[in-house]
C-alpha cells in the first residue's frame, strides 16, 4: 500500500504539470520591472498591478501600462482582475497610437471588463474598428466589395446568463486565446465571446499587450497572477 499511494499521487500532479507547460509569468508580484505606465497612476499594491485615478488626480483619455516583454502574437493569456468604478480591458496585438502624446496611449484588439454589467467578456476595438464581438456571440469580421466592414454574428448564449460569471469587486479570472485570426475569450471559466477577424485590411497578427485605466469618474482596477503561453 506504502508503494501505491506515490504513485497515485504521480497520477494526479503530472497532469497538471503537463498543463502548466510553456507558461511564462510577467509579473514578479512585487514590482513594475517589465512594465512601463505613467506613475501617475500605475503602482504594486497587495501583489497587484494597480492603476488608480481620483478626483485630485484624474487620466485626461485612456491610459495604460505597456509589457515591454515582447509582442503577443499566437498565445494563450491568463490572468486575475479586479475593478472598482469605471472601465478597463486587456489590449493584445495592440500598437502605440501615432501622434504628439506621452507614449502610453493604446490601440488594438482589447478584453474588455467594467464594473457594470454590460460588457465584461467583449472583444473592444480600442482605436481599431469599435466593437467587434459581442458577449455570447461568435462574430466574423470581413470587408464588403466597397471596403466597408462587415460583421456577421452567430449567437451561442444569452450575455446576462453569462455575464453572472463575473464577480463584482472581486478577484477574476481572465483567459484570451489567439490563434491566427481566431480569438476567445474566457471570464472564470465562462466562454464570452468568439472572433474570427477575415478584415485583410485592418486586422493585426502580432502586437503589444497592455492594461488599460479608463478616462472618467475615479477608479481603480487591479491584475495579478499575469502568465502568457506562447504558440506556434
Amino acid at each position: 500500500m506504502k508503494k501505491i499511494i506515490p504513485l497515485m499521487i504521480a497520477a494526479l500532479v503530472l497532469p497538471v504539470l503537463a498543463e502548466e507547460k510553456g507558461f511564462e509569468t510577467i509579473f514578479d508580484g512585487k514590482t513594475l520591472k517589465g512594465w512601463n505606465g505613467d506613475p501617475k497612476f500605475w503602482s504594486v499594491k497587495d501583489g497587484a498591478i494597480t492603476g488608480q485615478t481620483t478626483k485630485a488626480n484624474p487620466t485626461r483619455g485612456n491610459t495604460f501600462i505597456i509589457w515591454e516583454g515582447g509582442k503577443t502574437a499566437n498565445f494563450i493569456l491568463e490572468m486575475e482582475f479586479k475593478i472598482i468604478g469605471g472601465n478597463s480591458g486587456i489590449q493584445y496585438r495592440s500598437f502605440k497610437k501615432g501622434g504628439n502624446n506621452d507614449g502610453w496611449r493604446i490601440g488594438g484588439y482589447q478584453a474588455d471588463f467594467e464594473a457594470g454589467d454590460r460588457y465584461s467578456g467583449i472583444c473592444y476595438g480600442e482605436a481599431f474598428r469599435g466593437i467587434l464581438s459581442d458577449r455570447g456571440f461568435k462574430t466574423t469580421l470581413s470587408q464588403n466589395d466597397k471596403g466597408k466592414l462587415q460583421k456577421k454574428a452567430e449567437k451561442f448564449g444569452d450575455s446576462k446568463e453569462i455575464g453572472k460569471a463575473v464577480k463584482k469587486k472581486q478577484w477574476n479570472k481572465y483567459r484570451i486565446e489567439a490563434k491566427d485570426y481566431k480569438f476567445v475569450h474566457f471570464i472564470n471559466g465562462e466562454k464570452t465571446m468568439e472572433l474570427i477577424d477575415n478584415d485583410e485590411k485592418a486586422r493585426r497578427a502580432e502586437g503589444l499587450l497592455a492594461l488599460q485605466l479608463h478616462a472618467g469618474p475615479p477608479m481603480t482596477v487591479q491584475f495579478r497572477n499575469i502568465r502568457v503561453k506562447h504558440l506556434k
